[in-house]
């Protein structure tokens, strides 16, 4: 077997998050974006340590599970989604499956929940972050998505399926005011041009919605009848007539300008002008208000964040009289549903925005038993004094640092809640835990991303009694 050789199979199995796994000539090949029992075409880039990647070139025959079409036009070109031809309950099987597969060399003997599925299989998303690019060198300017494999071309995102229509509503309204004024798009290569980004919130219980588009500042574009435009597409501002599919059902509740003159391509704010309202949403959880900005972190399925913190609290259990450590506690959600039933709860999050965020979160929602500190866990956890009863970890994708976790460990607590957005760290983690006297009680899935490949875990661990 050599790099650049073709080849054909059926697809055995994929493993989290999207690896398919062919097997040719006795050896294992990884091929990234395929379903099981596809029949697939692919070539070999890449040949390491015994191990062996392909490229996917062509699906010849597609899985039994794929029993229906696709919903989304940008299906394939965009990778978003790959999941989509796939049943719902099909779906969810397989991240069962895939999670299990995951946890099964590293842990056994433990409760297995199941998985529970989004409220919401499709328009479920709170957040999306558009581009400004073109679809091929040298093309119209498009707004969306970058395409599978590709760092440069944008897949137009206009009838994405995974947001409310009104996402494509603002985003057809945007693309049209600046195709007519001929204004470029930042090219990320020379580092010129003016357009970047797209970010759009939409909360799903209260409709409010908060438009950021993110340009450099190498261009003077007047943004004012921009903002008008999109102001008039809001019956709830305008006093307009609604009009399905041109009309926005929600209420455009602030307009930003932010300017980015980064060489990286991230959505960042050297400057941010308000150019209409306020800079953040209203979103409901679980009975809670909280306030989101352009870049606070906020689970991106309302609906399903509440099916998820609903299992983190039930596997926490019995919280009177007792101090909780929340620790990776973004803008305080888990903290500020445990601190009603809680003694007290401390967060700790690096993200310094995300703590203010989560400041005045708790005084929205009336709560003075909780704490947020600013830092990493790592060097944080010297600085508090108190010890905790409970703890629950809500890390980033790439779990915890190795020392940060043997300080968790050493509070010796009863108790831990740990909720995963990523079951390949979460594997690797609870190999320290367990082998410093924890064990894996439950696990129950959450799918708060249908239609794409990614899964969330809530494991609840005790400590082994000597």
């Amino acid at each position: 077997m050599k790099k650049g050789q073709v080849y054909e199979g059926i697809v055995e199995k994929v493993d989290f998050p999207n690896k398919g796994i062919v097997k040719i000539e006795d050896r294992k090949v990884t091929v990234k974006n395929a379903l099981p029992g596809q029949k697939i075409r692919f070539s070999v880039n890449k040949i390491r340590s015994g191990k062996v990647e392909g490229r996917l070139l062509e699906v010849i025959e597609p899985s039994t599970l794929e029993t229906r079409e696709a919903k989304c036009p940008a299906f394939g070109p965009c990778g978003g989604c790959s999941y989509q031809t796939i049943s719902y309950e099909a779906q969810l099987n397989m991240k069962l499956k895939q999670v299990t597969d995951l946890l099964a060399p590293v842990c056994s003997d433990y409760e297995l929940i199941g998985i529970k599925g989004s409220p919401n299989e499709w328009m479920y998303r709170n957040k999306m972050e558009f581009s400004f690019g073109d679809e091929f060198k040298d093309g119209p300017l498009a707004l969306g998505l970058h395409k599978r494999g590709s760092f440069h071309d944008i897949v137009n995102a206009g009838e994405c399926k995974i947001v409310h229509p009104d996402y494509n509503v603002i985003l057809k309204c945007i693309l049209s005011y600046f195709e007519d004024r001929d204004v470029d798009f930042y090219h990320r290569l020379s580092h010129t041009g003016y357009l970047r980004h797209l970010l759009v919130r939409r909360a799903v219980k209260t409709g409010e919605i908060l438009i950021s588009l993110i340009t450099s500042s190498q261009e003077n574009v007047d943004l004012e009848p921009l903002k008008e435009e999109l102001l008039a597409l809001c019956p709830a501002v305008s006093g307009g007539e609604a009009v399905e599919g041109k009309t926005l059902e929600g209420k455009i509740v602030g307009i930003l300008h932010i300017v980015n003159d980064s060489l990286a391509d991230v959505v960042q704010s050297d400057k941010t002008t308000v150019l209409y309202g306020r800079e953040y949403i209203t979103e409901e959880l679980l009975g809670l208000e909280f306030k989101i900005s352009t870049f606070s972190f906020f689970q991106t399925n309302s609906l399903g964040a509440e099916v998820l913190y609903s299992v983190a609290r039930d596997f926490i259990g019995e919280t009177k009289d007792k101090l909780v450590f929340d620790l990776y506690s973004g803008t305080g959600t888990i903290a500020q549903i445990l601190a009603p039933v809680a003694k007290k709860v401390v967060g700790v999050e690096i993200v310094e925005e995300a703590v203010v965020a989560a400041r005045e979160n708790a005084k929205l929602n009336g709560l003075d038993n909780c704490e947020f500190i600013a830092g990493d866990v790592l060097k944080m956890l010297d600085t508090i004094d108190e010890k905790p009863d409970l703890i629950v970890l809500d890390p980033p994708r790439d779990g915890i640092h190795p020392k940060a976790l043997s300080k968790i460990i050493d509070y010796g607590v009863d108790r831990m809640v740990y909720v995963s957005c990523k079951p390949t760290s979460l594997a690797r983690d609870l190999v320290m835990l367990q082998s410093r006297g924890y064990k894996v009680e439950k696990v129950c899935c959450v799918d708060m991303f249908p239609q794409t490949v990614h899964v969330e875990c809530v494991v609840l661990l005790s400590k082994v009694q000597k």
